[in-house]
């Protein structure tokens, strides 16, 4: 089988350094590049994390892009108080041996959609939505292009994890997520009513550390370092794992449930700034634009995780 072509756009940050783990352990996938945006911590520091986690991986053939260093419009927020000072906490990462790509992020987006056959190209967002928005932005176009693009972000039931209606990735930058879901590329979207299903045990991340190699080692000291700030554990038994649900996702979409539905980002009220309104139930009478996942199977996702991280050094 042919592998999936993908951009990952991210922020790392703990739970993106696991996604990216992930997906460069799949041979299903053919990660085309890394594109880096600021996010749980500045764009130097999730540029350098990026190039880290491509070390680890053993994967040197990856390029890693900088993109955004800011919101659209908005004053940048981070996540310092969940990630530590420099976005991985916890953990001591391989000094990178091969310096960022020299194109922009957003350059190096549009550039591949128009370069690659339409439809070809599916774009992983896991962190603030800057890098997307700028490229549909400058390109209109490649919306038409994309295959999909499948992201970490928003909140229905689960209310928000920053704001109390709001998450973090659409909070950062909520106009850059308004030109997103209003561009007409295909959506779909893991939500934390999917990601706080996803709770990284204390059983879980000792099965992780047990793998018997290095990847596993520092996947389970950065789950150990999320679950002890406690900031997301919600009174659960751990905290929620939320990147990694859009590459599995990729890998095995049986493990998610959702709806086709409309999704609004609300980008004028201080109270709900950030907020993805999703019309669940269809009574605005919006046409839909992204599939709402609400449902995974935990269980497999672990066993998923688990299998593909034992494949890395």
């Amino acid at each position: 089988m042919t592998p999936r072509s993908i951009i990952i756009d991210a922020d790392p940050g703990h739970d993106d350094a696991v996604a990216l783990l992930l997906a460069l352990a799949s041979p299903e996938l053919d990660t085309l590049g890394i594109t880096t945006v600021a996010g749980n911590v500045p764009l130097a520091l999730t540029s350098r994390n990026a190039l880290s986690i491509v070390e680890l991986a053993g994967r040197g053939d990856v390029p890693v892009f900088a993109g955004a260093d800011k919101p659209l419009l908005r004053a940048p927020i981070s996540a310092e108080h969940v990630h530590g000072q420099r976005g991985l906490g916890g953990v001591s990462l391989p000094e990178p041996t091969r310096p960022l790509a020299t194109e922009n992020a957003v350059d190096f987006i549009i550039r591949t959609l128009r370069e690659k056959p339409a439809g070809s190209v599916t774009l992983c967002a896991l962190g603030p939505l800057t890098n997307l928005a700028l490229a549909l932005m400058q390109a209109p176009g490649i919306a038409a292009r994309l295959r999909e693009i499948v992201l970490m972000g928003g909140a229905y039931g689960a209310g928000g994890n920053v704001t109390p209606c709001a998450e973090f990735n659409l909070y950062a930058d909520p106009h850059a997520a308004q030109v997103v879901f209003r561009s007409g590329a295909p959506i779909v979207m893991l939500p934390l009513d999917v990601t706080h299903q996803v709770v990284s045990t204390r059983e879980r991340i000792a099965a992780i550390g047990e793998l018997g190699n290095r990847a596993g080692r520092t996947v389970a000291q950065l789950l150990s370092f999320a679950a002890s700030t406690g900031i997301e554990n919600f009174g659960g038994d751990g905290a929620p794992l939320h990147d990694p649900c859009v590459v599995a996702y990729l890998l095995r979409p049986e493990l998610f449930g959702g709806r086709h539905i409309n999704v609004e980002i609300e980008t004028g009220s201080a109270l709900t700034m950030g907020m993805s309104v999703a019309d669940w139930w269809g009574v605005s009478g919006r046409p839909a634009n992204a599939t709402f996942m609400r449902t995974v199977d935990a269980t497999g996702f672990y066993a998923l995780l688990g299998e593909r991280l034992a494949r890395l050094p």
